[in-house]
């Protein structure tokens, strides 16, 4: 196989939202930019995460388009073990992951395309394969189109997913604890019979140790279906218990699979580190998933652009060092930090709970109107309800 050699100033690996962002705003700040991809089309297969919040792209500088928004979302249905539900609406709150449904291969392949626009150049079915660290510069050998190539870059940036490689062969403990992963297992489905086409459903205990099985709409009689488990909280795969799922739930019974996706999902928090000389991880690659959700693709896209915009000013000035680097991770912590730290206690306390106890809460809250009660209404609730559910909430508080 014949040996290229590639010189650029920034080099993404992963053309997911978050390389793909890193991409586009590295170019935009004057960068020289090649984005790879192991895949042949940008975008396939897709991951399950497919919800994204309207404010989450705003802030982003993102118009919708029709395209590649499959359905709007405005409710949110929480359905306990043994099927009491309790339904939320966007305007009283905040609901992460909530507002549109994505078409994630279009998606996928219109943020790519944004950095095309920006200047990036793309490779694709372009697999790294080994990251050396030089002097002033990062060396990647990689395998594209059936040929060998060495490409040589002043930054990298790492967006390859769960348990990064980029981040390994940096230097960076990139390897998630079991504890901290989930196996996410999703169908899309037809026949789908929902009560309420703008409303994703997540289902709670032991129908998905560890995690809640989810439905989002996809318009009509469309939907996603799937769940996330931790495997060490349970016998069965992931598969099984998806399957079991559509089996009992109301609404899928008639349902029939066109599609099948698999996936890691990291829900312990974001990397300790995830900047070094020369190198940047963003998204899933740097653990930049919401603990609670599992979703990640609008704080991925942020870490993206905050990285890009860093890598730019780092080539802009000649220092790519850790040093001047890290501003990158010092932004994106101070911006999410807190609301993850919120999402992890959130998860905790909900995994801490039986299925009699969480019967018990989504009982007590059927039919609130959310939007008129207070914090200490809540606290109260939750006391009368299960005292031992409100101790393990105050010790978890209390860490």
């Amino acid at each position: 196989m014949k040996l290229e050699t590639i010189e650029t100033d920034v080099l993404v690996i992963g053309a997911g939202p978050a390389g793909s962002n890193a991409a586009k705003h590295a170019a935009m700040g004057g960068a020289e930019v090649l984005l790879v991809d192991k895949k042949s089309e940008i975008g396939t297969p897709k991951r399950c995460a497919e919800g994204v919040s309207k404010n989450g792209l705003e802030k982003l500088g993102i118009k919708p388009s029709h395209r590649w928004i499959a359905a709007e979302m405005d409710r949110v249905r929480l359905v306990s073990p043994s099927g009491i539900d309790v339904w939320l609406n966007q305007e009283n709150v905040h609901l992460p992951e909530t507002g549109y449904n994505l078409e994630r291969k279009v998606f996928d392949k219109h943020m790519a395309m944004d950095a095309a626009r920006a200047g990036s150049q793309i490779m694709v079915k372009t697999l790294a394969k080994e990251l050396t660290l030089k002097d002033d510069y990062v060396l990647v050998k990689a395998e594209s189109m059936g040929n060998h190539v060495e490409i040589k870059s002043k930054i990298v940036i790492g967006a390859d997913g769960p348990e990064s490689r980029v981040g390994r062969w940096a230097g960076l403990k990139s390897t998630s604890k079991p504890k901290n992963m989930e196996s996410g297992v999703q169908f899309e489905m037809v026949g789908v019979e929902l009560e309420d086409t703008r409303a994703v459903e997540f289902y709670f205990g032991s129908v998905a140790p560890g995690g809640y099985a989810w439905i989002f709409p996809k318009g009509d009689d469309i939907a996603n279906v799937g769940l996330g488990v931790i495997n060490s909280m349970t016998s069965k795969n992931a598969y099984h218990h998806l399957l079991d799922f559509v089996r009992e739930c109301k609404a899928t019974q008639k349902a029939v699979s066109v599609e099948f996706n698999v996936g890691g999902i990291p829900v312990g928090g974001p990397l300790n580190e995830f900047v070094t000389d020369n190198v940047m991880l963003v998204g899933d690659a740097a653990g930049q998933v919401n603990p609670l959700t599992g979703g990640g693709i609008i704080s991925g896209m942020q870490a993206g652009l905050i990285a890009g915009e860093v890598a730019a000013n780092a080539i802009n000035e000649g220092n790519c060092s850790l040093e001047n680097l890290k501003e990158y991770e010092t932004r994106w912590v101070e911006e999410n930090s807190l609301s993850f730290q919120k999402y992890l206690k959130a998860k905790e306390y909900l995994l801490s709970l039986s299925n009699e106890e969480l019967d018990s809460i989504a009982r007590a809250f059927q039919g609130s109107d959310f939007e008129r009660i207070g914090p200490m209404e809540l606290l109260g609730k939750l006391v009368k309800v299960s005292p031992k559910a409100m101790v393990k909430l105050g010790k978890i508080l209390a860490l």
